[in-house]
Formats: C-alpha cells, sequence, structure tokens
C-alpha cells in the first residue's frame, strides 16, 4: 500500500506542476512588436537598420548608438535617448514627497559615448548643449528596431558601436558599498557596456550581430574602454541579441 500510495503521490504531482523534458523547452513568445523606431531621416548616406531583443534584465536602459572609423574616430551619432540627449528625466529631482521632471548629468551613464562625443562638444548633453532631435528618441519599453542613415558615405568602412547601461543593478562586484562616497557610481552601479561591430561597404554580408567588447568607467571619469567584462553579470542581459542590416 505505500509503495502504491509512492506512485499516485508522483503522478499527481506531475499533473499538477506538469512536465517538460529539457530539450521541449521553449522561449516564451513575444506579446508585442518591436517599436520601430526612425532617426536622421535626412541622411544622405549609408542606411541601417538596427534589431534589438530585449534580454530578460532589460528595464529602461539608458543607451547610444553611433559611428566611428577603424580607428576610433567619431564619426556621428545615430541614436540616444532622448532624456540622456537632453538631460532632463521624468523623475529627475524630488519635490516633498514626490519625484518629478528635472535636469541632471549623470556622466556615469554612458562615459565611453560622451568622451567621444566631446571631443566635439566638451561636455555632458544638456538643455543647453544638447544631442540634436534628429538622433535622439524615446526610451523603449522592450524591443525596438531602428531604422537611421548616416549623414555621408564618408568612408568605406567603419564600426557601429551601442553603449548601454542600466541603473541599479548591483552585483556581487559592483556592490552598493564599493565606492561609498562616489555618487556618480551609484548612478550606474555595474558599469556601461559597449558592443561593436564593423561594416565594408564594399564587402557587405546579409546580417551583423553585435558583440560586447567591455565596458565604460564605473563613474564616468574617463573614456577609456575596459575590456574585462567577467565582473558584468545582469548588464550582459539587457540585450539578448543585437542585428544589423546595411540596406
Amino acid at each position: 500500500m505505500k509503495t502504491k500510495y509512492i506512485i499516485l503521490l508522483i503522478i499527481a504531482s506531475f499533473a499538477l506542476f506538469g512536465f517538460t523534458h529539457p530539450e521541449s523547452k521553449q522561449k516564451k513568445k513575444k506579446s508585442t512588436e518591436p517599436t520601430i523606431i526612425q532617426t536622421n531621416i535626412k541622411g544622405k548616406g549609408y542606411q541601417l537598420e538596427l534589431s534589438f531583443e530585449a534580454g530578460e534584465a532589460h528595464n529602461h536602459p539608458t543607451m547610444a548608438i553611433w559611428i566611428e572609423d577603424l580607428e576610433g574616430n567619431f564619426i556621428q551619432p545615430l541614436y540616444v535617448t532622448a532624456s540622456f540627449a537632453q538631460g532632463v528625466y521624468k523623475y529627475g529631482k524630488q519635490e516633498g514627497q514626490k519625484w518629478v521632471s528635472g535636469r541632471k548629468l549623470y556622466q556615469a551613464a554612458l562615459p565611453y559615448f560622451i568622451h567621444k562625443w566631446g571631443k566635439e562638444r566638451s561636455m555632458i548633453p544638456s538643455e543647453k548643449n544638447p544631442i540634436p532631435d534628429a538622433y535622439s528618441g524615446a526610451t523603449p519599453d522592450a524591443d525596438f528596431i531602428l531604422k537611421t542613415k548616416t549623414n555621408k558615405k564618408s568612408t568605406e568602412k567603419f564600426k557601429l558601436m551601442i553603449e548601454i547601461n542600466q541603473t541599479w543593478d548591483f552585483n556581487e562586484y559592483w556592490h552598493n558599498a564599493k565606492f561609498p562616497d562616489n555618487k556618480d557610481y551609484k548612478t550606474s552601479c555595474q558599469p556601461s557596456i559597449v558592443y561593436a561591430v564593423e561594416i565594408d561597404t564594399k564587402n557587405p554580408m546579409d546580417l551583423y550581430v553585435m558583440n560586447p567588447i567591455g565596458h565604460g568607467h564605473y563613474s564616468g571619469d574617463d573614456g577609456k574602454l575596459y575590456t574585462d567584462i567577467s565582473t558584468l553579470t545582469t548588464a550582459k542581459e539587457i540585450a539578448e541579441r543585437i542585428e544589423v542590416r546595411l540596406r
């Protein structure tokens, strides 16, 4: 009777919780279509289409997408999230018990990008010195497709870059007490992650996949690329996959 009871209990457990063979597990289908973003529609250069698939850790990250030459010299922006591009955030300051729109300059958000762009502008984007509207847009909730153009066909080979950062993503290495007196660090937590891919317009591929190549400075003090990303955890899960097509 005892053996029979155990068998019945196992069967009941399968019926209640379900049983799926590991190889038969499938990723849940997305319930919504990706957001379409268009920037620099008056550009007269190359047409690019970037498909961003959000990862499990995606939660309204700040990001910038741009191109540079093979030596790392900045050419132009393609897309920057609007709040960072203008230096005005929906929850930028606290008034009493409420957070309201306000100005903020987050140098730790996208340090690799701002040091590239800043060679021409010499400061973090702000209301007085914004990234032009032609290159900015709202932060997508999840998956998105960016349709954009370069200003001109100035070079046959270039690198497409994307820097992504998400606040409040502490982990065991980048923890809350790591730099207790550094306010800029606490606006970033895990530092920004940088992806890149090289594009040769004379010998184009059908599809390019962007891969992580490093991270920015944890508090934005410099514009160096730090190639060791072993300390990053959820930061590497903000994006599931980033694909690019040259149209």
